[in-house]
């Protein structure tokens, strides 16, 4: 008789008890009986690994027990049922336990809740201890192995000892045979002293075999380190230390700088602020250092450890290093978040008199090297990327097995997390300090430049044409020395001001009394003459189409207009394009303000600040707290279709977005896919802009209709239409001034009214249209509101026509209308006294007029508001990618195809209004065109080559004039020719460089070929005193392509002096004269690459275009971004940040490249220096220099 298992009761009720009060999950669950399968409730409790359930929840005792230990819980399906009781099923969640043991049926149960069936599931899961019972298999598995490892080793070693015991008998017996080897030595040593005394040939032999062996000896050492030597082991242990050591100078320069912070501003100014009348607050102190006096501390104290290390050269050690200094560097967060406040701060504190002079004296310490304080602010914003890079390097050099690899990996990556969020702060900082460098040179000061959200967009020198009356516009030339010299001015672009400036003798700049800050919300852009203007006309012969005009009517005085000239056509498309986006932001910005924040002062719309998408971060998209001029936040990851969703927003396009996104979107994308795009939002406009923005937009348009126009004159109506509306609204009334071709915008205001911006038509023929928009309008035959009369006249109108000729009377028209738009009050909707109309908004009146709807319903179409506005961003984004980035069309013959057809396909949209029409037209014209206008350009460079090379002149007959002009113009030619995509990742570093990056590496031999013939040239002479004038003419050369901003030259030059084979000549440079060494060393000192080319960066700052500033300088930052940040995160989004600050640096580079160069072409000059038979190698270099100067004996 089989017999029960006993158990402890006492305990199982103790443990019970436990699990009804503190068990790891309890409740109520139905559990299904084995012998009916019927379902009753239960109370269940879960101790540990064991399952307790009562009948209810007050029982005392269970009623039964369950081990869970080994088991699998699982979810099950609902059981099939008939119909009747299948929804009642639907609400019921089944799980199931199954023991790990056969004889045991599984246990069914069911819950109500899905969610407390997952933590049931997870929590019987959990106390099953499969994980535990998994392990304990490895681990098991692992025994295993090692005990049959140890077992082999007792195997190995019985056989070892036997072959010991072995090898012990077999040396006892050679012992035997030494013995009686040395007793016959012993009984045979007379014999042999004898004979060696007697015999000097054998102490001969004897050296010679000594001197032998240890020849071969120290041969097979020497054979042995020199292999150590050339092993990949002993370079990567060499580039290693070379790294520490290029860190330990690095860090030298950084605590100096932050010594130069703390102690020649932080604590001076602390001092003034305890004076007794203080220029400077404590707390305002605090704002602008804050954090920079324990950051100097924690670098002094890393720098000494660094130079402790070094001590210990070879043995270098230092991932204990950065284990301390990794928690300390939270403090960079803090400064990094301050940063943008502390530059806000020191703005504010500057427009104090007694504060800017004292941070003046504070600057003109020597210590400080002609740097400002915002330089000194903004160095430890880049010291957390230099440790990265310098991991990086320092990994890549470190074997897998070395002791600290980890801990530098785990530096590395701590430091990165850090790095991420300082790379957001970057781009407003640096604008923050452009805007401040700017201000600085304005003698006057300007306040505009202290508001932070006032962006830089570009700088150059226009020439600003005098006022002239009409008719005698001929008689100013553009290459007048008058006119160069007192209308030449140096304009700034903002996304809010447009800055004109006359810059002094001393190179300080002042501002114009009138016309110098210019408010573009003001502005109209005029970029091309109209046909029909005779004084356009003149001026377009004149000046060859390269002027444009700005036409300002600001609300508080009469308005005028600013007529400059550009350098070229290029500069003149780069100044139209940019200028027109800023005005294109504003507008949409401000009409959004108008529209939907009557009440309010904030500058974001309400409908932007309603968009969550906009702002909070989502699994696809990452934003940083910085915002943009959009006031929209940044991006900072991103998926693609994101950044489209972004690119193709109706409500705003911000400017720098614009730019990153077409500079570096090859990246993570190709052109195909945004062309789809833009496709796909001309075609399908609402799924461009969320729905609840587009209610939002609808209702707050509809509850403002018939407020404002209670009173045309209040100051309501003037502030919400002081912006003009997204698109453009061609009005129908006289207007000699013809607007910007491309832009889609025009000014609504109270005094102006819309203005039809691409308009192909003469005034009278708009006079006529206005009568046929006024007659066939629906609204024509009702009562205005209280305006006054149109006053034009015109003969009955013809069928509406929009390319209708102008009638013969319309020619005194033009000359009494002035050339400003008309208000709104000479609206065409002006009719006959004593007739009704309903009011309406002045901005859905004016489109009612401009697309001559029939039918009423259609005045406030929805869908024909947002198509518009859906045309005027595909249209504006086209006109930036055509106009700005035509290299990608150039390439790419299926791009420029799909954008052929998609501006065919707009142009065939019959609603489409006429501004739209012409603009389309013309971004098409200058699609189809360019392909021949750079086949052309092509022509000639190769034209100019072929110059280039018929001959050569001697160098003595040329200035050092001509040849810095030459140098200067053949290095832009050479540097401007670099395509922007050449530039994104770093082709000019991987294995098929003369592929992927031509012109870059085109660029590198072009100044390799120049420093090689500088240096030819003085290696020529035989003579000491003619080796001298030439390297003084050189130097001379030199600077002079410093006076002309060619600081590629500069370095080209004083790289050849510098050379062995030159440098080393000591009879030739004591004949150079003092000056011109120290003018040598001037020059070294500002292409010096100390420090990151520091001095070169900031003479580069304040320097205006054109210039030529060294390429490696800017490679070495893209490398600098390219490794230290990845292109894509690991859950796949677009590292954005990353792309913004490529953008910033492709930029300035592109800045430098669109300003030509006002240099004649000599080709007696490019003659010779592109004449390749005059450069010798480095080689016969140097075999010459030793042929004129032998080196001295030791």
């Amino acid at each position: 008789m089989q017999k029960s298992v006993r158990y402890n009761e006492g305990h199982a009720l103790f443990l019970s008890a436990i699990a009804r009060k503190e068990g790891t999950k309890r409740g109520y669950l139905s559990k299904k009986t084995a012998e009916n399968s019927r379902w009753h409730e239960k109370f269940f409790a879960l101790h540990q690994n064991v399952l307790f359930y009562f009948e209810n929840e007050q029982s005392a005792r269970p009623a039964g027990i369950y081990l869970l230990e080994g088991c699998t819980c699982e979810r099950a399906p609902a059981p099939k049922m008939s119909t009747t009781g299948k929804e009642a099923l639907e609400k019921q969640h089944y799980f199931l336990i199954m023991f790990g043991h056969d004889g045991q049926k599984p246990l069914e149960l069911r819950t109500e809740e899905e969610c407390e069936c997952d933590e049931w599931v997870e929590a019987i899961q959990q106390a099953s201890y499969s994980d535990i019972i998994i392990e304990r298999e490895v681990l098991m598995q692992k025994y295993i192995h090692l005990v049959q490892i140890v077992e082999t080793e007792k195997v190995a070693a019985n056989q070892l000892r036997t072959q010991l015991e072995d090898q012990d008998t077999e040396i006892e017996r050679l012992k035997a045979e030494i013995i009686a080897l040395n007793k016959t030595k012993e009984r045979m040593r007379p014999y042999h002293v004898f004979h060696e005394n007697d015999d000097p040939d054998i102490k001969k032999i004897k050296k010679v075999q000594s001197f032998m062996r240890g020849w071969l000896c120290r041969r097979k050492w020497k054979i042995i380190v020199q292999d150590y030597i050339c092993s990949p082991h002993a370079e990567s242990m060499r580039k290693r230390n070379q790294i520490v050591f290029n860190m330990v100078e690095a860090e030298t320069e950084y605590v100096h700088q932050l010594y130069i912070l703390v102690n020649c501003f932080l604590r001076p100014l602390r001092m003034a602020a305890s004076s007794k009348k203080p220029p400077i607050s404590h707390d305002d102190v605090s704002s602008i250092f804050l954090n920079s006096e324990t950051i100097m501390f924690l670098h002094e104290i890393f720098h000494q450890g660094l130079k402790a290390r070094i001590a210990n050269w070879p043995t270098l050690v230092l991932a204990d290093l950065f284990d301390i200094l990794l928690p300390m560097l939270n403090i960079y967060q803090e400064f990094v978040r301050n940063h943008q406040y502390s530059l806000q701060v020191l703005a504010n504190c500057k427009q104090n008199r007694d504060f800017d002079k004292l941070l003046k004296q504070y600057e003109s310490n020597a210590a400080c090297e002609g740097r400002m304080l915002e330089t000194f602010l903004t160095y430890p914003m880049f010291q957390i990327p230099r440790y990265i890079i310098t991991l990086h390097e320092l990994l890549a050099h470190t074997p897998h097995e070395h002791v600290e690899r980890k801990s530098l990996e785990f530096a590395k990556s701590k430091l990165e997390e850090l790095s991420r969020v300082m790379h957001d702060e970057v781009s407003d900082t640096e604008n923050i300090r452009k805007n401040l460098a700017i201000e600085r040179m304005i003698v006057e000061g300007c306040d505009i430049l202290l508001d932070t959200s006032q962006t830089f967009v570009r700088q150059g020198s226009l020439i600003q044409l005098p006022s002239v009356e009409r008719g005698k516009l001929s008689k100013v030339r553009l290459g007048s020395l008058s006119l160069k010299k007192e209308g030449e001015r140096q304009c700034f672009l903002f996304t809010k001001h447009f800055l004109v400036c006359t810059r002094s003798s001393g190179g300080k700049l002042h501002l114009l009394k009138q016309g110098g800050v210019l408010s573009l919300i003001d502005c109209t852009l005029i970029e091309e003459p109209d046909a029909n203007d005779e004084e356009s006309k003149a001026g377009g012969q004149v000046f060859g189409q390269l002027d444009f005009k700005l036409v300002v009517e600001p609300s508080d005085s009469s308005s005028f207009t600013v007529v400059l000239l550009a350098p070229s056509r290029q500069e003149k498309a780069a100044w139209t394009s940019d200028i027109s986006q800023c005005i294109d932001n504003i507008r949409c910005n401000g009409l959004m303000t108008s529209v939907f924040e009557e009440n309010s002062k904030v500058t974001v719309p309400h409908m932007i600040k309603s968009d969550v998408r906009l702002h909070k971060d989502d699994v696809d998209i990452c934003f940083s707290k910085t915002l943009n001029s959009c006031k929209v936040p940044q991006i900072r990851y991103a998926s693609v279709e994101r950044l489209l969703e972004r690119l193709t927003d109706l409500r705003f396009l911000s400017i720098d977005f614009l730019n990153t996104f077409l500079h570096t979107y090859r990246i993570f994308t190709t052109a195909t896919v945004v062309m789809d795009k833009l496709a796909d939002i001309y075609k399908k406009p609402f799924s461009s802009i969320p729905i609840r923005s587009l209610e939002l937009f609808f209702a707050t348009n509809q509850n403002n209709r018939g407020v404002d126009h209670m009173n045309d004159k209040s100051p309501r109506l003037c502030r919400k239409f002081s912006s003009p509306p997204p698109l453009s609204i061609p009005s129908r009334t006289t207007s000699p001034v013809r607007t910007r071709k491309l832009s889609l915008h025009s000014p609504i205001t109270a005094r102006v009214g819309g203005l039809d911006l691409t308009s192909p038509l003469s005034n009278s023929s708009v006079n006529n249209n206005t009568s046929q928009s006024a007659g066939s309008s629906p609204t024509s035959a009702q009562t205005p509101t209280p305006q006054t009369p149109t006053p034009t006249t015109s003969s009955p109108p013809p069928p509406p026509s929009s390319t209708s000729p102008p009638p013969n009377n319309s020619k005194p028209t033009q000359d009494q209308v002035p050339p400003i738009p008309s208000s709104p009050d000479q609206s065409p909707c002006s009719t006959a006294e004593g007739e009704d109309v309903p009011r309406i908004d002045p901005f859905c009146g004016k489109m009612r007029r401009s697309i001559l709807f029939t039918n009423s319903e259609r005045t406030c179409d929805k869908e024909f508001i947002i198509r518009r506005a859906a045309t005027n961003r595909v249209l504006n984004v086209l006109r930036h990618w055509v106009s700005k980035h035509s290299q990608d069309f150039e390439m790419n013959g299926d791009l420029k195809m799909s954008v052929i057809c998609l501006l065919e396909e707009v142009l065939r949209d019959p609603d489409l209004l006429p501004q739209e029409r012409k603009a389309t037209a013309n971004i098409l014209k200058y699609s189809e065109t360019q392909i021949y206008t750079k086949t052309c350009s092509r022509t000639n460079k190769q034209h100019c080559s072929e110059l280039w090379a018929e001959g050569v002149k001697c160098f003595e007959s040329l200035s050092a004039m001509e040849l810095a002009e030459q140098i200067t113009l053949l290095d832009h030619i050479v540097f401007r020719s670099i395509p922007y995509e050449e530039f994104l990742g770093q082709g000019w570093m991987k294995v098929d460089k003369t592929e992927r990056t031509p012109y870059i590496m085109k660029t590198s031999q072009h100044f390799n070929d120049m420093s090689n013939l500088v240096a030819s040239q003085i290696m020529t002479h035989t003579d000491v005193g003619s080796r001298a004038n030439s390297i003084e003419k050189w130097v001379a050369v030199a600077d002079i392509c410093r006076c002309l901003n060619n600081y590629n030259g500069v370095l080209e030059i004083t790289s050849a002096l510098n050379r062995s084979a030159i440098y080393r000549l000591k009879k030739t440079w004591a004949k150079v004269s003092k000056q011109t060494k120290a003018l040598m060393d001037k020059l070294q000192k500002i292409v010096s690459s100390e420090g990151r080319f520091k001095n070169l960066r900031e003479t580069l700052k304040n320097c205006n275009p054109p210039c030529v500033p060294y390429l490696g300088m800017y490679l070495t930052d893209l490398a600098f971004i390219e490794e230290g940040t990845p292109n894509f995160t690991e859950e796949g989004l677009v590292n954005f940040s990353k792309m913004r600050m490529i953008s910033h640096i492709i930029r300035e580079i592109r800045q430098f490249q669109q300003t030509p160069y006002r240099i004649e072409h000599q080709p007696k000059v490019t003659q010779y220096l592109m004449d390749k038979t005059l450069i010798m190698d480095e080689d016969t270099l140097y075999d010459l220099s030793l042929k004129i100067e032998p080196r001295l004996p030791a």
